[in-house]
C-alpha cells in the first residue's frame, strides 16, 4: 500500500504528541541501541534521538516513501525499509529499547509480534508501545458504513481489519514476559479547522486502503458522502473549530534480567 508522507505531514504536530509522550516515559538511562518500528516520515525517530541523547536510533518502515522523506528530513539519523511483520534478526545486535508510535494496529497476530519485539531486547531493555483506539469512534463507523452500503460494496470485497486488542489482553500478554510494565490511555481532542480536515486526516490514514482502489471520479464521490456523514456526527463549537476525539492505549514493559523462559 503506498503511503504519502507529505498528506501524512499535514497533522504532524498531532501524530507527533503521542511519540513525545511515549518517550517522556522510558528512563533516561545509558542507551545504546534504539529501534523505531514504523518510523513514518521520521518525526517518531527525532522523539527518540532528543530524549536519548548519545543512543543510536534506527527506524524501520515498510514504505519506501516514508524512508526516503525521512531520510532526507533527518540526514543525521539512520533509516531502512523493513517490514516489522517479518523476522527483526537481520537489523543486527540486539536493542535496549524498541519503540512503536501508531503502527502496529496495522500488522496481525499481536501475541506473536510482542514476543518478537521483547526477544530483540536486550535484558533490562524497554519496550514502549502506542495503539490507536479509536475505530469505534464515529469516523470509523462512518467509514464501515459507507463502504459497506449497496453502493459500495462491490469495490471493496475485503474491509479493513483493526488489529488492535483490549487493554487487558495486552497485559495479559506482557505479563507472560514480565511484571515490569504499565498500560494507560489517553483521549486526545484535537482542534480542527473544518470537517474537512478530518478527513483530510483520513486520507493519509485510515480512508487510504479504499481511496487507492477507486477510480478518481468514485474516490471523490465515497469522499463527499462520508464528509456529509461528519458534518452530521461532529458538532462545530462555537468557534467554528470542530473537536476531533482520539483515544489511544499506550504500554511500557521491561525485559527481565533473567527471561523466564530461560529458566
Amino acid at each position: 500500500m503506498y503511503w504519502n508522507p507529505e498528506q501524512y505531514l499535514q497533522f504532524e504536530k498531532e501524530r507527533t504528541q503521542p511519540a513525545i509522550d511515549l518517550a517522556n516515559r522510558i528512563p533516561q538511562k545509558a542507551v545504546d541501541r534504539v529501534l523505531d518500528v514504523g518510523c513514518g516520515p521520521g518525526n517518531s525517530t527525532k522523539v527518540l534521538a532528543e530524549r536519548l541523547p548519545g543512543a543510536r536510533v534506527l527506524g524501520i518502515d515498510r514504505s519506501l516513501e516514508m524512508i526516503e522523506v525521512a531520510k532526507e528530513q533527518h540526514p543525521a539519523l539512520q533509516f531502512i525499509q523493513w517490514d516489522a511483520s517479518q523476522d527483526l534478526e537481520g537489523l543486527g545486535p540486539s536493542f535496549d529499547v524498541i519503540f512503536s508510535n501508531a503502527c502496529i494496529q496495522w500488522i496481525p497476530d499481536h501475541p506473536a509480534l510482542l514476543g518478537r519485539f521483547m526477544d530483540r531486547l536486550n535484558p533490562g531493555g524497554i519496550l514502549a508501545v502506542q495503539v490507536p483506539m479509536n475505530n469505534r469512534e464515529p469516523i470509523h463507523q462512518i467509514i464501515q458504513e459507507c463502504i459497506s452500503s449497496p453502493r459500495w460494496k462491490s469495490f471493496f470485497p475485503e474491509t479493513r481489519v483493526f488489529f488492535q486488542l483490549q487493554p487487558e489482553e495486552y497485559a495479559a500478554i506482557l505479563a507472560g514476559w514480565t511484571d515490569q510494565y504499565t498500560l494507560w490511555e489517553t483521549v486526545y481532542y484535537h482542534r480542527m479547522p473544518s470537517h474537512r480536515s478530518i478527513l483530510e486526516w483520513y486520507r493519509g490514514t485510515g480512508l487510504r486502503p479504499y481511496l487507492q482502489v477507486l477510480p478518481a471520479r468514485e474516490a471523490e464521490q465515497l469522499e463527499l458522502e462520508i464528509l456529509a456523514r461528519l458534518e452530521e456526527c461532529y458538532p462545530k463549537q462555537k468557534s467554528g473549530e470542530i473537536l476531533f476525539r482520539f483515544p489511544r492505549l499506550f504500554f511500557l514493559a521491561q525485559k527481565p534480567h533473567i527471561s523466564s523462559h530461560e529458566e
